[in-house]
């Protein structure tokens, strides 16, 4: 397994202080179970998932499989990129709108989807924020949420945009139980996931 038993909620803070799109992650506990990088001048998003912000060891990469694009999909693998755990597919013309992504398993089969709840909070959250000094503040004000479901609608995890300056912080809570291997998948979708739609606003 990639990661022990996860301690539900996870919480997730970018980093402001490095130019790239990076993140740590806690658990409930308060201990540090990775760090999320995304390689930075790439035309492909090309991420890395480190066992800490030391970045002593990778443990999984994940790779987009064209240039930016609306219906990009993103392959999550180990470190060598030699045993795929899935992959993570955004849904084109949907995700202007609303953020609509598929995670799909090893076996190309589709298991989850990933939904933005209110769409509107996310576009108020962009328009404030072009105000000079006012945007600053945006997010304490306007916070997406977003949720996990399977096919049949059920809600298995819960992601939310928490108050932050810059919108550092995520926190990820865990809604039903589900088995450790569909938990992973999931998990890795939504690290791939926030760093894209945090860069939307």
């Amino acid at each position: 397994m990639i990661f022990e038993k996860l301690n539900f909620p996870l919480n997730f803070t970018f980093k402001i202080s490095t130019l790239a799109n990076d993140f740590t992650i806690e658990d409930s506990l308060g201990n540090s179970i990775g760090y999320v990088r995304q390689k930075m001048f790439k035309l492909k998003e090309d991420v890395i998932i480190y066992d800490s912000d030391k970045k002593n060891k990778e443990l999984v990469r994940i790779k987009a499989d064209r240039w930016l694009d609306f219906n990009a999909s993103y392959s999550i693998s180990d470190a060598k990129m030699e045993n795929k755990y899935g992959r993570l597919a955004r849904k084109g013309m949907k995700s202007i709108w609303k953020a609509h992504y598929d995670i799909i398993d090893d076996s190309e089969q589709l298991k989850f989807h990933i939904t933005e709840n209110n769409p509107f909070v996310r576009i108020l959250d962009g328009l404030v924020g072009e105000i000079p000094i006012v945007g600053y503040f945006t997010g304490y004000i306007f916070n997406p949420t977003y949720s996990v479901k399977d096919k049949s609608g059920k809600e298995y995890f819960k992601l939310k945009k928490m108050p932050s300056f810059f919108g550092r912080k995520f926190r990820l809570e865990k809604i039903s139980d589900i088995d450790s291997r569909n938990e992973t998948l999931v998990v890795l979708s939504l690290f791939m996931m926030m760093l894209l739609e945090r860069m939307r606003g």
